[in-house]
């Protein structure tokens, strides 16, 4: 059995921090601040290897001992790592700094937009879920009560309700509920929108143009029952529904595939860069972070 004391990516961090003299730092003890000067440039890299919260402000803590680097933070949950510097300190130093970490870095400049796309998701899932929300409340205050009311709903409340929906507010009610459940899905949906579109175009059909058309039917019907004289039910509900829910699973469900193939990327990224350089001058080599 070998006697070196240090193996893996965290404790080649652990071996890095004691070196320097840096306390393992507190995942829960909160963001860095850091102040970082002007004339400071900033680089982004899509790394594999990042297991855990203590790994990941392990590195931060580790990256900003350094000589030129002002301030640095590390993401292990779409493994990006940012860090400012000086013009002293090149992006080929900070790449081999990482690796030295044992962290395989992603070839290529492409982290930023990885990190600004992860950023874009989690919005998505936010809008949709407020906004689903949002829809929920007057549905469950004033419509729910009008169609279950055999359940435990006072009979004079749901009459009143009834009026109320009956009247010119009902216009005004619907107008809200059909401008945040069409918000939520242009926004929250916005991507599977123009999968679902070019599909279409192509003449294919996919789970994602599936989902698009029935969330349009469901809409448009309910659209005609609460502002024509189409006698149906409304269903802006659903649309909120289905729009948070299928983001959320999308969300959920792409970044754990995410990191579970991120942390079997070292030795695929090595070999890919072993046939990159055997490959002749005129073939394009397209190295990939397991298709995100």
């Amino acid at each position: 059995m070998s006697d070196e004391p240090y193996r893996g990516p965290r404790s080649a961090l652990e071996a890095a921090a004691e070196r320097r003299g840096i306390d393992d730092p507190s995942p829960d003890a909160g963001p860095r601040v850091a102040r970082v000067p002007e004339s400071h440039a900033h680089d982004t890299f899509e790394v594999g290897g990042l297991e855990t919260k203590r790994e990941e402000t392990l590195l931060q803590a580790v990256l900003a001992d350094h000589d030129g680097v002002s301030a640095a933070s590390a993401t292990q949950r779409n493994g990006t790592v940012g860090v400012h510097h000086d013009s002293s300190v090149s992006r080929a130093d900070l790449r081999e700094l990482l690796e030295s970490y044992d962290l395989a870095v992603a070839p290529g400049d492409e982290a930023f937009a990885s990190r600004r796309e992860s950023q874009f998701a989690s919005a998505r899932v936010a809008v949709a879920v407020l906004f689903g929300l949002m829809v929920a409340t007057p549905y469950v205050a004033v419509l729910y009560p009008t169609r279950l009311e055999w359940l435990f709903y006072d009979p004079v409340t749901v009459e009143y309700l009834r009026s109320i929906l009956d009247s010119r507010v009902a216009t005004h009610f619907f107008v809200n509920l059909a401008t945040l459940s069409g918000v939520a899905f242009l926004v929250a949906c916005g991507p599977a929108i123009r999968r679902g579109v070019a599909a279409a175009t192509e003449g294919r059909v996919t789970r994602e143009l599936a989902f698009v058309v029935g969330i349009c039917a469901v809409f448009g019907y309910s659209t005609l029952a609460a502002f024509t004289g189409f006698d149906g039910a409304v269903h802006y509900d659903l649309v909120a529904y289905a729009v948070a829910g299928v983001t959320v699973w999308n969300h959920f469900a792409t970044e754990e595939a995410s990191v579970e193939r991120r942390a079997t990327e070292p030795e695929v990224a090595a070999s890919g860069t072993e046939q990159a350089t055997d490959a002749d001058a005129d073939d394009r080599v397209a190295l990939t972070d397991g298709g995100r």
